[in-house]
């Protein structure tokens, strides 16, 4: 049975600006600039009554993103927004935030979402460096300027340049997602074919026009330019490894893996009340359920906390795999999907580490990102969360009435975020 705990609370169809490859399309524009086209556009006759929205490499122009895209886009100046960061979990996270926040006292609609600006990430000066230039610019006389600046060490001299990259371990995604696919016996073919079906679905989603509606124009540009039409298994095979060069065992490659990628997405979080106010004709289906989870990135691979979070969330509503109708799984990595499902598909797994006794049966692969996922649609890390909600809002609204859904995000740090939907 659905979990009764939570407050009745919706989920309805957003925007988002067309993805494009980092240093492509949209590289003009910082985070600011790709939030402020899907912010107008949603906010074009609706008022919500609070704003949250986030980006995940930090950028020094501004403190809250979510108040200056708000503003910059012409939005009421009265309506509270703040930014909240997740990794790839961002924007997701920050729906959950949202609904946690509907009260039906002045807060009923909430606009959710995410940027990411890859093409423009800002280097960064060392600390020391920082501190050495304050002090220049903070010197009284010319005097005090010289000594200041005789202060600075060559070893000061250092530029940040923000990693793909866990702080902790100092090993990219990549890395982490090889040694993953590695103890997991993931091989090169199945990530392969996995990134092909991406690809394929998203091709023919844009063909049948399911985006058409999903993503507002910018700068001219109405279509993805991550989505790959005409790679085949052959095209796939032929890349080279990208994270593991050296053992001769590498899987990851360009291909299977999602692509550094330029936008932004969002999405509606209402209670019933707030529904009301937006379009009726707007797809929409209910947040039953939802989880926020962490593994212990020292003793389980980096991208798992997903299929801790899944089986345990379903057995606690009741639900078996079969009782799923859609499955949206952000693909970070090709690898790292097969192994989410390899490991539901685990009684071992799920009774010694998820600790989730009952069988839940096999996942329904075939239900997986019906039209395309992270690694041919692109994944802007702030956007992505609203992107896939979005997406899955109009799927699963199309299905029939109780059809069940599920939203699954892996994020950098060993967290996840999984959603439980319901249409109607």
């Amino acid at each position: 049975m659905a979990n009764d705990t939570l407050p009745d609370v919706w989920l309805a169809q957003g925007l988002r600006t067309p993805f494009a490859r980092a240093g492509g399309a949209l590289a003009a524009h910082d985070a600011l600039g790709l939030s402020v086209p899907v912010i107008r556009a949603m906010t074009s006759g609706v008022r919500p009554d609070l704003t949250v929205w986030g980006a995940v490499v930090p950028n020094l122009t501004w403190s809250n993103l979510a108040r200056e895209a708000l503003l910059s886009a012409g939005a009421d100046a009265t309506i509270p927004a703040f930014s909240n960061v997740m990794a790839c979990a961002t924007s997701i996270s920050g729906a959950f935030a949202a609904a946690g926040m509907l009260d039906g006292r002045g807060r009923d609609l909430a606009l959710v979402g995410g940027a990411e600006a890859m093409s423009r990430v800002q280097i960064g000066l060392s600390p020391e460096f920082s501190d050495d230039l304050r002090r220049v610019m903070e010197a009284q006389s010319m005097g005090q300027r010289f000594a200041a600046l005789n202060q600075i060490k060559p070893s000061h001299l250092r530029l940040h340049v923000p990693k793909v990259q866990n702080r902790v371990t100092g090993k990219s995604m990549g890395e982490h997602t090889e040694e993953m696919a590695k103890a997991w016996k993931i091989g090169r073919a199945e990530q392969d074919a996995l990134a092909l079906a991406s690809h394929q679905r998203a091709a023919a989603a844009w063909t049948s026009g399911f985006f058409a509606d999903l993503v507002t124009p910018m700068d001219g540009i109405d279509h993805d330019g991550t989505v790959r039409a005409d790679t085949s298994a052959e095209r796939l095979a032929k890349l080279s490894p990208a994270f593991d060069r050296k053992s001769g065992q590498g899987t990851l490659t360009a291909g299977n893996s999602s692509p550094l990628t330029d936008g932004a997405a969002g999405v509606w979080v209402a209670s019933g009340a707030g529904l009301a106010r937006l379009p009726g004709a707007l797809p929409r289906v209910r947040l039953v359920d939802y989880v926020l989870n962490a593994i212990d990135l020292h003793t389980e691979h980096l991208l798992m906390a997903p299929a801790y979070a899944i089986p345990q969330m379903l057995a606690r509503n009741g639900l078996t795999y079969a009782d799923v109708a859609l499955w949206e799984i952000h693909e970070a990595f090709a690898a790292q999907v097969a192994t989410h499902v390899k490991a539901l598909d685990d009684a071992d797994f799920l009774a010694r580490k998820a600790g989730v006794a009952r069988g839940l049966g096999l996942v329904p692969v075939e239900r997986i990102n019906p039209n395309g996922g992270s690694l041919a649609l692109g994944h802007p890390f702030g956007a992505t969360g609203a992107r896939i909600l979005s997406q899955a809002v109009k799927e699963l609204a199309a299905m029939a009435p109780g059809a069940w859904g599920l939203v699954s995000v892996c994020a950098d740090g060993g967290q996840g975020a999984v959603a439980l939907l319901r249409n109607g």
